[in-house]
């Protein structure tokens, strides 16, 4: 029986909550007031090149200093259900899916944003409450360490969206993106990118068509 956690697991974990907040790993150590080289990669293995876990002592330390908890934490090593009824992984419906790169190809949404159109797979994926969820397949690194290529995320587009959520967006030029919505004001949306080799983007209401927000990762 495999492990359900490996010691790359736990270190993309590390990286990805440092992304969400706007930090390296370097930054993330110092806010959370750990040597900054705590979590360099040359502190990911030992003398002898066998891999290293990060301490109980110092992954509290960095809970504590970003308000993560524990189960958060343990969601971003392994990908947990975020909208699910009854708050468990229940097996449900199948949802229609296909790869976030075609999702910017003309007939799969309707004019609202919900799936239509006879060119979408189907997966079958823990239940939520939306009749209309769909799901996109993950492709290339732009949304490392969050996201990698070949995860599957669920998108509601009736769950609500708030600051800070990660969202799928699509534009009125046909762009299909997923980011984390960074602020909203009557006129104009702002995008934070989950790779933060990658641009953040401003747009302005009028030029998006639809965002909607994801509440499950595979990962």
């Amino acid at each position: 029986m495999e492990p359900w956690m490996n010691h790359a697991d736990v270190w993309r974990a590390l990286d990805a909550l440092a992304a969400e907040n706007g930090l390296s790993a370097s930054g993330l150590a110092r806010k959370a007031g750990l040597d900054a080289t705590a979590f360099n990669p040359s502190k990911r293995t030992g003398p002898d090149g066998r891999e290293r876990w990060p301490s109980t002592e110092s992954v509290n330390k960095v809970l504590t200093a970003t308000g993560a908890g524990w189960a958060e934490f343990a969601a971003l090593i392994t990908g947990v259900p975020a909208m699910l009824k009854g708050g468990r992984a229940a097996i449900g419906r199948r949802v229609p899916l296909i790869g976030l790169a075609q999702a910017g190809g003309e007939g799969f949404f309707d004019d609202g944003g919900y799936p239509v159109g006879g060119g979408w797979d189907e997966i079958a994926l823990p239940e939520i409450g939306d009749p209309n969820a769909y799901a996109l397949e993950i492709s290339g690194e732009s949304m490392e360490p969050v996201f990698r290529d070949g995860d599957m995320v669920i998108v509601s587009p009736a769950a609500p969206v708030r600051r800070g959520d990660r969202v799928v967006v699509r534009t009125r030029k046909g762009e299909v993106m997923a980011k984390e919505l960074k602020r909203q004001s009557a006129r104009r949306i702002d995008l934070r990118s989950l790779n933060p080799a990658h641009p953040d983007y401003a747009f302005d209401l009028s030029d998006i068509t639809w965002m909607h927000r994801i509440v499950w990762a595979s990962q």
